[in-house]
Protein backbone atom coordinates (compact mmCIF):
# COMPACT_ATOMS: atom_id res chain seq x y z
CA UNK A 1 0.00 0.00 0.00
CA UNK A 2 1.30 3.69 -0.49
CA UNK A 3 2.60 5.49 1.87
CA UNK A 4 1.69 8.61 1.87
CA UNK A 5 -1.15 10.37 3.13
CA UNK A 6 -4.57 12.22 2.55
CA UNK A 7 -4.48 15.97 2.66
CA UNK A 8 -7.42 15.96 4.97
CA UNK A 9 -8.57 14.27 8.08
CA UNK A 10 -11.83 13.65 6.84
CA UNK A 11 -13.94 13.42 3.66
CA UNK A 12 -16.44 16.10 3.60
CA UNK A 13 -16.49 17.06 -0.20
CA UNK A 14 -14.10 16.71 -3.35
CA UNK A 15 -13.71 20.97 -2.89
CA UNK A 16 -11.46 19.89 0.13
CA UNK A 17 -9.06 17.14 -1.61
CA UNK A 18 -6.29 17.88 -3.82
CA UNK A 19 -5.32 15.90 -7.27
CA UNK A 20 -2.62 14.62 -4.79
CA UNK A 21 -5.19 12.83 -2.57
CA UNK A 22 -7.46 11.89 -5.51
CA UNK A 23 -4.50 9.80 -7.04
CA UNK A 24 -3.85 8.20 -3.92
CA UNK A 25 -7.18 6.96 -3.15
CA UNK A 26 -7.08 5.40 -7.17
CA UNK A 27 -3.51 3.60 -6.30
CA UNK A 28 -5.25 2.01 -3.26
CA UNK A 29 -8.50 1.29 -4.85
CA UNK A 30 -6.54 -0.50 -7.58
CA UNK A 31 -5.07 -2.63 -4.56
CA UNK A 32 -8.49 -3.01 -2.67
CA UNK A 33 -9.58 -4.06 -6.20
CA UNK A 34 -7.19 -7.23 -6.48
CA UNK A 35 -8.65 -7.57 -2.76
CA UNK A 36 -12.09 -7.94 -3.76
CA UNK A 37 -11.49 -10.74 -6.65
CA UNK A 38 -9.66 -12.79 -4.40
CA UNK A 39 -11.48 -16.11 -3.31
CA UNK A 40 -10.96 -14.92 0.48
CA UNK A 41 -11.80 -11.43 -0.21
CA UNK A 42 -11.05 -10.37 3.10
CA UNK A 43 -8.20 -8.13 4.83
CA UNK A 44 -7.42 -7.15 8.55
CA UNK A 45 -6.73 -3.25 8.42
CA UNK A 46 -9.12 -2.52 10.38
CA UNK A 47 -9.65 -4.94 12.30
CA UNK A 48 -9.66 -2.02 15.10
CA UNK A 49 -11.47 0.22 13.98
CA UNK A 50 -14.90 0.61 15.14
CA UNK A 51 -17.26 2.61 12.02
CA UNK A 52 -20.84 3.53 12.74
CA UNK A 53 -22.76 4.40 9.18
CA UNK A 54 -25.51 6.76 10.37
CA UNK A 55 -28.15 7.43 7.23
CA UNK A 56 -30.66 9.82 8.16
CA UNK A 57 -32.28 9.54 4.38
CA UNK A 58 -33.32 6.34 2.56
CA UNK A 59 -30.06 4.53 0.64
CA UNK A 60 -29.24 0.89 -0.37
CA UNK A 61 -26.75 1.57 -2.72
CA UNK A 62 -23.97 3.24 -0.92
CA UNK A 63 -25.26 2.18 2.15
CA UNK A 64 -24.50 -1.45 1.09
CA UNK A 65 -21.53 0.01 -0.92
CA UNK A 66 -19.96 0.70 2.42
CA UNK A 67 -21.05 -1.98 4.75
CA UNK A 68 -19.33 -4.18 2.87
CA UNK A 69 -16.03 -2.20 2.16
CA UNK A 70 -15.75 -2.07 6.41
CA UNK A 71 -16.55 -5.95 6.12
CA UNK A 72 -13.52 -6.70 3.93
CA UNK A 73 -11.72 -4.43 5.56
CA UNK A 74 -12.29 -6.22 8.62
CA UNK A 75 -13.59 -2.97 10.85
CA UNK A 76 -16.62 -3.39 13.30
CA UNK A 77 -19.61 -1.96 11.79
CA UNK A 78 -22.51 -0.46 13.40
CA UNK A 79 -25.34 0.35 11.29
CA UNK A 80 -28.05 3.62 12.22
CA UNK A 81 -31.27 4.54 10.71
CA UNK A 82 -32.28 7.86 12.11
CA UNK A 83 -36.06 6.92 10.96
CA UNK A 84 -36.41 4.24 13.92
CA UNK A 85 -34.05 6.16 15.95
CA UNK A 86 -34.74 9.15 19.38
CA UNK A 87 -34.01 11.38 16.32
CA UNK A 88 -37.77 10.92 15.25
CA UNK A 89 -38.05 12.03 18.68
CA UNK A 90 -36.62 15.29 18.36
CA UNK A 91 -32.96 14.47 19.60
CA UNK A 92 -30.78 16.56 18.11
CA UNK A 93 -27.72 15.53 15.34
CA UNK A 94 -24.95 16.32 17.90
CA UNK A 95 -26.80 14.00 20.71
CA UNK A 96 -27.19 11.15 18.25
CA UNK A 97 -23.60 11.22 17.06
CA UNK A 98 -22.28 11.95 20.77
CA UNK A 99 -24.36 8.79 21.95
CA UNK A 100 -22.99 6.84 18.89
CA UNK A 101 -19.27 7.83 19.77
CA UNK A 102 -19.30 7.25 23.79
CA UNK A 103 -20.02 3.51 22.30
CA UNK A 104 -16.40 3.86 21.27
CA UNK A 105 -16.69 4.58 17.28
CA UNK A 106 -14.02 5.36 15.76
CA UNK A 107 -15.24 7.29 12.29
CA UNK A 108 -18.70 8.14 11.35
CA UNK A 109 -19.93 7.27 7.60
CA UNK A 110 -22.68 9.75 7.51
CA UNK A 111 -25.83 10.52 5.23
CA UNK A 112 -28.36 13.84 5.81
CA UNK A 113 -30.97 15.51 4.27
CA UNK A 114 -29.53 19.39 4.77
CA UNK A 115 -25.81 20.69 3.35
CA UNK A 116 -23.07 20.97 5.11
CA UNK A 117 -24.30 18.77 8.00
CA UNK A 118 -20.77 16.65 7.88
CA UNK A 119 -18.68 20.00 8.14
CA UNK A 120 -20.72 21.14 10.78
CA UNK A 121 -20.30 17.52 12.72
CA UNK A 122 -16.84 17.43 12.05
CA UNK A 123 -16.72 20.50 13.92
CA UNK A 124 -17.88 18.90 17.43
CA UNK A 125 -17.00 15.81 17.79
CA UNK A 126 -13.41 13.99 17.49
CA UNK A 127 -14.35 11.03 15.12
CA UNK A 128 -13.26 11.15 11.09
CA UNK A 129 -16.19 11.48 9.38
CA UNK A 130 -17.05 10.40 5.74
CA UNK A 131 -19.70 12.45 3.99
CA UNK A 132 -22.43 9.88 2.22
CA UNK A 133 -24.05 12.84 0.49
CA UNK A 134 -25.21 15.66 2.37
CA UNK A 135 -28.77 17.41 0.79
CA UNK A 136 -28.08 18.73 -2.40
CA UNK A 137 -24.27 19.66 -2.27
CA UNK A 138 -21.69 16.83 -2.40
CA UNK A 139 -21.34 12.94 -2.58
CA UNK A 140 -17.50 12.92 -2.39
CA UNK A 141 -17.48 8.68 -2.75
CA UNK A 142 -19.78 8.80 -5.65
CA UNK A 143 -17.44 10.90 -7.85
CA UNK A 144 -14.28 9.35 -6.97
CA UNK A 145 -16.08 6.12 -8.03
CA UNK A 146 -17.15 7.34 -11.16
CA UNK A 147 -14.19 9.29 -12.36
CA UNK A 148 -12.14 5.76 -10.97
CA UNK A 149 -14.60 3.55 -13.03
CA UNK A 150 -13.59 6.03 -16.63
CA UNK A 151 -9.68 5.86 -15.72
CA UNK A 152 -10.57 2.12 -15.45
CA UNK A 153 -12.12 2.00 -18.61
CA UNK A 154 -10.44 4.53 -20.65
CA UNK A 155 -7.00 4.35 -19.42
CA UNK A 156 -7.34 8.24 -17.95
CA UNK A 157 -9.38 10.89 -17.36
CA UNK A 158 -7.32 13.77 -18.63
CA UNK A 159 -8.30 14.97 -22.03
CA UNK A 160 -11.72 13.04 -21.85
CA UNK A 161 -14.86 14.85 -22.57
CA UNK A 162 -17.80 14.01 -20.07
CA UNK A 163 -21.84 15.32 -20.34
CA UNK A 164 -23.62 14.56 -17.11
CA UNK A 165 -27.28 14.65 -18.64
CA UNK A 166 -30.62 15.45 -16.42
CA UNK A 167 -31.10 16.59 -12.61
CA UNK A 168 -28.62 19.01 -12.38
CA UNK A 169 -30.34 21.43 -10.12
CA UNK A 170 -31.11 18.90 -7.38
CA UNK A 171 -27.76 16.68 -7.69
CA UNK A 172 -24.98 16.18 -5.17
CA UNK A 173 -23.54 13.59 -7.63
CA UNK A 174 -23.03 16.12 -10.71
CA UNK A 175 -21.31 18.79 -8.11
CA UNK A 176 -18.68 16.36 -6.96
CA UNK A 177 -18.57 14.73 -10.39
CA UNK A 178 -17.64 18.56 -11.57
CA UNK A 179 -15.04 19.04 -9.32
CA UNK A 180 -13.52 15.49 -9.60
CA UNK A 181 -13.34 15.28 -13.10
CA UNK A 182 -11.66 18.59 -12.94
CA UNK A 183 -9.31 18.21 -10.69
CA UNK A 184 -8.33 15.47 -13.04
CA UNK A 185 -8.01 17.26 -15.95
CA UNK A 186 -11.46 16.37 -17.94
CA UNK A 187 -13.94 18.69 -20.14
CA UNK A 188 -17.15 18.57 -18.38
CA UNK A 189 -20.13 19.53 -20.10
CA UNK A 190 -23.82 19.43 -18.01
CA UNK A 191 -27.14 18.67 -20.23
CA UNK A 192 -30.98 18.98 -19.66
CA UNK A 193 -33.83 21.02 -19.38
CA UNK A 194 -33.08 24.89 -18.48
CA UNK A 195 -35.24 24.43 -15.68
CA UNK A 196 -32.90 21.98 -13.79
CA UNK A 197 -29.74 23.88 -14.88
CA UNK A 198 -28.72 26.00 -11.79
CA UNK A 199 -28.69 29.60 -12.65
CA UNK A 200 -24.75 30.69 -13.38
CA UNK A 201 -23.66 26.91 -13.59
CA UNK A 202 -20.72 27.99 -16.27
CA UNK A 203 -19.07 29.74 -13.39
CA UNK A 204 -18.10 26.49 -12.43
CA UNK A 205 -16.13 26.02 -15.62
CA UNK A 206 -18.46 23.79 -17.51
CA UNK A 207 -20.35 24.05 -20.60
CA UNK A 208 -23.81 23.83 -20.64
CA UNK A 209 -26.02 21.99 -23.41
CA UNK A 210 -30.05 21.84 -23.60
CA UNK A 211 -29.95 19.61 -26.65
CA UNK A 212 -29.32 16.08 -25.80
CA UNK A 213 -27.89 14.77 -29.48
CA UNK A 214 -25.17 17.91 -29.67
CA UNK A 215 -23.76 16.59 -26.06
CA UNK A 216 -23.50 13.44 -26.80
CA UNK A 217 -21.77 13.51 -30.04
CA UNK A 218 -19.19 15.98 -28.18
CA UNK A 219 -18.72 14.08 -25.50
CA UNK A 220 -16.83 10.51 -24.61
CA UNK A 221 -18.42 9.70 -21.67
CA UNK A 222 -22.66 10.25 -21.00
CA UNK A 223 -23.17 10.32 -16.74
CA UNK A 224 -27.23 10.11 -16.17
CA UNK A 225 -28.16 11.17 -13.75
CA UNK A 226 -31.60 10.28 -12.27
CA UNK A 227 -34.78 12.86 -12.21
CA UNK A 228 -35.04 13.49 -7.82
CA UNK A 229 -38.64 13.54 -7.78
CA UNK A 230 -38.33 13.39 -3.90
CA UNK A 231 -36.12 16.51 -3.98
CA UNK A 232 -38.81 18.70 -6.14
CA UNK A 233 -40.84 20.61 -4.72
CA UNK A 234 -42.62 22.22 -7.74
CA UNK A 235 -42.92 20.28 -11.49
CA UNK A 236 -40.00 21.27 -13.43
CA UNK A 237 -40.94 19.52 -16.33
CA UNK A 238 -44.31 18.92 -18.07
CA UNK A 239 -44.41 14.98 -17.28
CA UNK A 240 -41.79 12.05 -16.95
CA UNK A 241 -42.77 11.03 -20.71
CA UNK A 242 -41.78 14.68 -22.30
CA UNK A 243 -38.35 14.36 -20.26
CA UNK A 244 -37.92 10.96 -21.58
CA UNK A 245 -38.61 12.11 -25.19
CA UNK A 246 -36.50 15.06 -24.89
CA UNK A 247 -33.69 13.54 -22.43
CA UNK A 248 -33.89 9.84 -22.24
CA UNK A 249 -31.04 7.64 -23.59
CA UNK A 250 -32.53 4.79 -25.87
CA UNK A 251 -30.58 2.67 -28.44
CA UNK A 252 -30.95 4.05 -31.32
CA UNK A 253 -29.76 7.07 -30.38
CA UNK A 254 -26.71 5.53 -29.25
CA UNK A 255 -26.40 3.38 -32.45
CA UNK A 256 -27.20 6.58 -34.23
CA UNK A 257 -24.20 8.64 -33.10
CA UNK A 258 -20.63 8.75 -35.17
CA UNK A 259 -18.91 7.60 -32.03
CA UNK A 260 -19.26 4.99 -29.62
CA UNK A 261 -19.30 6.36 -25.97
CA UNK A 262 -19.75 4.74 -22.62
CA UNK A 263 -22.67 5.33 -20.28
CA UNK A 264 -22.82 5.81 -16.71
CA UNK A 265 -25.64 6.38 -14.18
CA UNK A 266 -25.41 6.75 -10.05
CA UNK A 267 -28.45 4.63 -9.80
CA UNK A 268 -31.06 3.98 -8.79
CA UNK A 269 -32.21 3.50 -12.69
CA UNK A 270 -35.70 4.64 -13.97
CA UNK A 271 -35.76 2.51 -16.61
CA UNK A 272 -37.35 4.02 -19.59
CA UNK A 273 -37.08 7.76 -18.21
CA UNK A 274 -32.90 8.51 -18.00
CA UNK A 275 -32.26 5.25 -19.72
CA UNK A 276 -33.56 2.32 -21.66
CA UNK A 277 -32.95 -1.31 -20.44
CA UNK A 278 -31.16 -2.17 -23.95
CA UNK A 279 -29.08 0.87 -23.15
CA UNK A 280 -28.52 0.06 -19.85
CA UNK A 281 -27.14 -3.52 -20.60
CA UNK A 282 -25.75 -2.54 -23.25
CA UNK A 283 -22.07 -3.20 -23.60
CA UNK A 284 -21.14 0.43 -23.80
CA UNK A 285 -22.36 0.64 -20.44
CA UNK A 286 -20.41 0.54 -17.33
CA UNK A 287 -22.75 0.84 -14.67
CA UNK A 288 -22.19 -2.63 -12.77
CA UNK A 289 -18.38 -1.99 -12.81
CA UNK A 290 -19.47 1.45 -10.90
CA UNK A 291 -21.10 -0.67 -8.46
CA UNK A 292 -17.93 -2.89 -8.20
CA UNK A 293 -15.47 0.43 -8.04
CA UNK A 294 -17.43 1.62 -5.61
CA UNK A 295 -16.72 -1.13 -2.70
CA UNK A 296 -12.67 -0.61 -3.88
CA UNK A 297 -13.13 3.12 -3.73
CA UNK A 298 -14.55 3.07 -0.18
CA UNK A 299 -12.19 0.61 1.18
CA UNK A 300 -9.10 3.31 -0.21
CA UNK A 301 -11.14 5.88 1.97
CA UNK A 302 -11.38 4.73 5.03
CA UNK A 303 -8.13 2.36 4.71
CA UNK A 304 -6.37 6.33 4.44
CA UNK A 305 -8.25 8.17 7.00
CA UNK A 306 -7.81 5.48 9.26
CA UNK A 307 -3.85 5.13 8.74
CA UNK A 308 -4.18 8.84 10.32
CA UNK A 309 -5.26 8.34 13.18
CA UNK A 310 -3.17 8.91 16.47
Amino acid sequence: MAAEKLSTRHLLGIKDINLNDIELIFETADNFKDVINRPIKRVPSLRDITIANIFFENSTRTKLSFELAEKRLSADVINFAASSSSVSKGETLIDTVNNILAMKVDMVVMRHPYAGAGVFLSKHINAQIVNAGDGAHEHPTQALLDAYSIRHKLGEVRGKKVVIVGDILHSRVAISNILCLQKLGAEVMVCGPTTLIPKHIEALGVKVEHNLIKALNWCDVANMLRIQMERQDIKYFPSLREYAMMYGLNKQILDNLDKEIIVMHPGPINRGVEITSDVADSKQSIILDQVENGVAVRMAVLYLLASQRD
